[in-house]
């Protein structure tokens, strides 16, 4: 899924205030009493103290719609995944299950197949009506790495209960390809919301005849059903024939700071397109697809990609769900935009047609226009995309 991360200086510290940058019709004051928290709110949530920091949150973590968060100084690897719930904190359940310690500050190398916890540099002190939740990067999901946030007696991974008060913390596992960590690293991202929202399809088809949302043969309006629906693409890319990519088993160590650095053949198999054959998935691979459909996010909403539904195929959709307001936008450039999914199959070899749902966005407003937009303007990696692997992997020129 697109990554909101812009191209990361020296830390900036942040104020509550708009940015001088505020685009022609940004609202100083939200507009909505209920929705996601844009870029100028979550300032001015920093400023407030409603998120906190071990070190100055720098202007490049604050996203149009959502909060980059930072791995803190140490990992502990554990026996096993959990969840405390409403009874234990984390460390209550670290003191049980950790097996040993990992210092970050200077890099360290978090092992495939293995579990991590890590606590994080933010914290929260959560307003009542505020809630949140966290999501991978796309850069994360695309490599594999499982990394969902946990909070103190939290009963669901990834959702911050209303009124939080306490610590972050990631469960990080690497899944096929190793790699190097350090202290300050990106690998989740989290959303504010204030209410509770609920999710529509006649408000979906409302913003569709504003604008269309995805570029659906017969239109979005004809596939929404709990969201907009999408496809996955098996005829390939006309510019060079590929459908796809399959990660190899055995590979070297991914540095997640490096940009377009790795040999894409030393860690992925290309998947040229067998037109009409669709993709044999096996079980335990990782693939990286793409989406038939371009998609849009308007300026003053933010969506999420959801797995649309088990009894669709033995398969896993996405580990990176959250699209920044601007992802596809013509006026930020991102005109053709297509949804790259993450995709594992379960514990049968199960063959994906082109054309198959796989799954749908949900849409939610903002509580008002945020004051930048995804796209080039602050460095996303993502914008105009077809099928693409992480920023890590040198690009084709």
């Amino acid at each position: 899924m697109p990554g909101s991360l812009r191209q990361r200086g020296q830390p900036m510290p942040v104020s509550g205030s708009l940015s001088a940058e505020t685009p022609p019709g940004a609202a100083a004051e939200p507009e909505r009493s209920t929705g996601i928290l844009p870029s100028q709110a979550l300032r001015e949530a920093i400023a407030a103290g409603e998120i906190k920091a071990a070190q100055v949150i720098g202007e490049d973590q604050i996203q149009p719609a959502s909060l980059d968060l930072r791995v803190g100084e140490v990992a502990w690897r554990v026996q096993a995944s959990f969840l405390p719930g409403r009874r234990a904190t984390v460390q209550e359940k670290l003191d049980q299950l950790v097996m040993h310690r990992v210092d970050l500050t200077q890099g360290a190398v978090l092992e495939r197949h293995c579990v991590y916890i890590v606590p994080l540099l933010e914290s929260l002190a959560l307003r009542k009506r505020c809630s949140a939740a966290g999501n991978p990067k796309s850069s994360t999901g695309r490599l594999d790495v499982f990394a969902r946030l946990i909070t103190d007696h939290g009963e669901e991974f990834d959702r911050v209960r209303e009124g939080y008060r306490g610590p972050l913390y990631a469960e990080i596992s690497p899944r096929t390809f190793s790699i190097l960590v350090r202290t300050g690293a990106r690998l989740t991202q989290l959303r504010l919301r204030r209410g509770s929202p609920v999710f529509t399809d006649t408000h979906t088809r409302r913003l569709n005849e504003q604008i269309q949302l995805i570029d659906a043969e017969r239109g979005a309006d004809s596939v929404i059903d709990r969201g907009v629906r999408f496809t996955v693409d098996t005829r390939g890319d006309p510019a060079n024939g590929l459908v796809g990519y399959r990660a190899r088993r055995h590979t070297g160590l991914i540095d997640i700071e490096k940009i377009g650095c790795y040999e894409p053949l030393d860690f992925w198999e290309p998947l040229p397109a067998r037109p009409g054959r669709g993709i044999i998935l096996d079980p335990d691979q990782f693939y990286i697809l793409a989406s038939t459909e371009a998609v849009t996010v308007p300026a003053d909403h933010a969506a999420e990609m959801l797995a649309y539904d088990t009894s669709v195929g033995e398969f896993r959709v996405h580990y990176a769900g959250f699209f920044d307001p601007g992802f596809g936008l013509a006026e930020s450039g991102g005109s053709g935009s297509r949804a790259v999914l993450e995709v594992r199959s379960h514990e049968v070899p199960f063959l994906i047609g082109d054309g198959q749902v796989v799954g749908r966005l949900v849409y939610e407003p903002l509580l008002a226009r945020p004051d930048k937009l995804y796209g080039t303007g602050i460095g996303s990696n993502y914008q105009r995309q077809t099928l693409a692997l992480g920023k890590q992997f040198k690009r084709s020129r």
